[in-house]
């Protein structure tokens, strides 16, 4: 498994790049923000499973270059900081990020994140293929249709661009509208993780949402619960698929 180390800190890169090697990843280093950007330009090499992105970079904030990272690939990237306040973790799963570790951390916690992120994009961050994803019908909500095989989301037929996560969310609940989904069972499926911290980022996700849609009531709040997709009109999910059961 290919992993971008970008750190701009010689010596931790080698002591990390040392760990990772023994659990088996090819690592490949960049200094800055601009060297990692060219590494992860599509060339004849193997792709990148993982980037672990510091954010204090000499040329560029790691801020900047992960939102760089999410308009050239889907790469799944872990940010690697000192920063531990709430509002760089926000800031940094709004701009694509997929994880974020506070230093100093402990060395098996990292591994299992890097594992984590790289099972849910097993082909080194390429989107899917719609012929490898065979027929699939879209969804179909009113105006809204969510494409699953190729991530793309319309309104009255004019493409609306999603980030990976509000992607992610949306997907979530279009398939089973009218289910309430709890708050803990969608941080737990679209970010994978138990993170009290990240229930304010849900929030911000719900809101981005109904704003590039432009259908605020699209997305319902359960007060004290969670949130569920209404269908307007008639628009529900094809026949085909069978219903879900509703969220425990």
């Amino acid at each position: 498994m290919r992993l971008l180390l970008v750190e701009d800190d010689d010596h931790v890169a080698a002591a990390l790049s040392a760990v990772l090697a023994r659990h088996g990843f090819a690592v490949v280093h960049a200094r800055n923000g601009d060297e990692a950007l060219q590494a992860l330009l599509p060339d004849a090499a193997e792709p990148f499973s993982v980037v672990l992105l510091d954010l204090g970079l000499p040329d560029q904030d790691g801020f900047e270059v992960c939102g760089r990272i999410r308009k050239i690939c889907a790469t799944p990237v872990i940010m690697v900081t000192a920063r531990s306040d709430v509002r760089s973790r926000i800031h940094g799963l709004n701009l694509g990020a997929d994880d974020y570790v506070v230093k100093p951390y402990d060395t098996g916690e990292l591994l299992a994140r890097i594992h984590a992120v790289s099972r849910r994009n097993p082909v080194g961050g390429a989107e899917p293929h719609p012929e490898e994803s065979g027929p699939e019908e879209p969804l179909r909500l009113g105006a809204v249709t969510v494409e699953l095989p190729t991530r793309q989301v319309s309104v009255g037929g004019v493409a609306v661009p999603l980030t990976r996560k509000e992607f992610d969310l949306l997907a979530l609940l279009a398939q089973r509208p009218g289910v309430v989904f709890r708050r803990e069972q969608i941080i737990s499926e679209v970010w994978r993780t138990s993170w009290e911290g990240t229930g304010r980022t849900l929030e911000v996700h719900i809101a981005s949402l109904r704003a590039k849609l432009r259908m605020p009531a699209l997305i319902e709040t359960v007060r004290g619960v969670g949130y569920r997709l209404v269908a307007p009109g008639s628009g529900t999910v094809p026949a085909t698929r069978p219903p879900a059961s509703p969220a425990r």
